[in-house]
């Protein structure tokens, strides 16, 4: 259980990047409110971007209450995340993270879920949009059984 990162985290970095690392650590100890104060009021999560089964009008989550709720639909569910970070663009207030985000359900199914993630930051380094670029039909055929 834990975040592999492939950048190195004892160095000071963008702000954007630092964020995305705090939110998925976060994720990882399943700590719901210390993962919502990284988000900055007026925020909006798109995970992913588009319709979903976790967004039917495609239209995001927004504010911390859409987002809380979001963490109750999704990120209550799973028993155990581990994100790999492959690579990573930061690139002003923003930062693209590419790798995979692998959820072990309830029932002890495993889901890969490649895909890219993008984080912007304000000038308090609150994150005020998350970008979750993935398909659902590529993360679903990955689903199986583990013991």
């Amino acid at each position: 259980m834990g975040v592999e990162v492939c950048w190195d985290t004892s160095v000071e970095q963008p702000a954007a990047r630092s964020a995305a690392w705090r939110s998925m650590n976060a994720v990882v100890r399943g700590a719901k409110d210390e993962w919502l104060a990284l988000f900055a009021p007026d925020a909006v999560v798109e995970d992913p971007v588009g319709p979903s089964m976790f967004d039917e009008e495609g239209r995001g989550h927004h504010g911390h209450d859409g987002i809380a709720a979001f963490w109750d639909l999704t990120i209550a569910k799973v028993e155990r995340f581990e994100f790999v970070i492959r690579d990573s663009f930061a690139a002003g207030d923003e930062v693209a993270n590419y790798g995979t985000i692998t959820t072990f359900l309830p029932g002890g199914y495993r889901v890969d879920t490649d895909g890219v993630f993008v984080y912007r930051v304000n000038a308090s380094g609150l994150v005020t949009s998350m970008r979750a670029f993935w398909e659902t039909e590529r993360a679903m055929a990955t689903a199986r059984q583990v013991s």
